[in-house]
């Protein structure tokens, strides 16, 4: 791959909370490219630092050391996210909470009204679209959260624990459709997670343990999941 299809590369990066001696710090000096087309796995157990890395890399946080420089991304709809937690507002449909970035990105409202459509039917909610938050199931509304990004068309897709709180099922339907979103739109997919089976899905994996991301050529133990190799106080 050329230079051109450099999206984001981070050198030496840093993330901590508070100042001093009870700073905490959530990300130590990561290395990360990723290019466009790159299908991406940051493997780690709760609290290694995953979700903090990835907030970086939405423009969500600022580091507090090194260097992040997007060569390949315009702004903030160039990126797409999709939240561990409950990201859909209670109040607006599924339709109103899949336009809503580009409602704040100001696409016209005729435009808007296709891309959302063709979003949900992409990932197989169409049928929902009428529908509020709390009368769809949590696959469903992971769903909806991957529409509402796939109508973005941005250049770089971010996922933190898509599956995490779905059961297997579910969450297969859920990264298929994060894979097809990535497909149709030509991103970069990086998905944190801390599932092996997840992992698998992707072509290439990084681990982070204890707030670093650990070179692309280490070995991930097949116990990672069950030890908790990082303090409970970092996010």
């Amino acid at each position: 791959m050329s230079s051109d299809d450099l999206l984001v590369s981070c050198r030496g990066v840093a993330l901590a909370f508070g100042r001093g001696p009870t700073a905490v710090v959530a990300v130590h000096g990561a290395d990360l490219d990723v290019r466009s087309g790159d299908r991406l796995a940051v493997v780690g157990p709760s609290g290694s630092g995953k979700s903090s890395l990835l907030h970086l890399l939405a423009f969500l946080e600022r580091p507090t050391g090194g260097t992040i420089v997007r060569p390949g991304l315009d702004g903030s709809r160039d990126v797409g996210l999709v939240f561990q937690a409950d990201s859909l507002i209670p109040a607006l449909d599924v339709t109103e909470n899949t336009a809503l970035p580009l409602v704040l990105a100001g696409c016209p409202e005729e435009e808007t009204r296709g891309l959302v459509a063709e979003a949900l039917d992409v990932v197989g909610v169409a049928g929902l679209a009428d529908r509020l938050p709390d009368e769809i199931s949590g696959g469903q509304a992971q769903r909806v959260a991957v529409a509402r990004v796939l109508a973005q068309a941005p250049r770089l897709i971010l996922a933190d624990e898509p599956t995490g709180r779905l059961d297997h099922a579910t969450g297969a339907r859920v990264l298929d459709a994060l894979l097809a979103a990535a497909d149709r739109t030509g991103a970069a997919l990086v998905v944190t997670t801390h599932d092996p089976a997840v992992a698998a899905r992707l072509t290439t994996h990084r681990i982070m343990r204890d707030g670093r991301l650990l070179p692309p050529d280490t070995e991930n133990p097949p116990d990672h999941q069950d030890v908790p190799t990082a303090p409970k106080e970092l996010p």
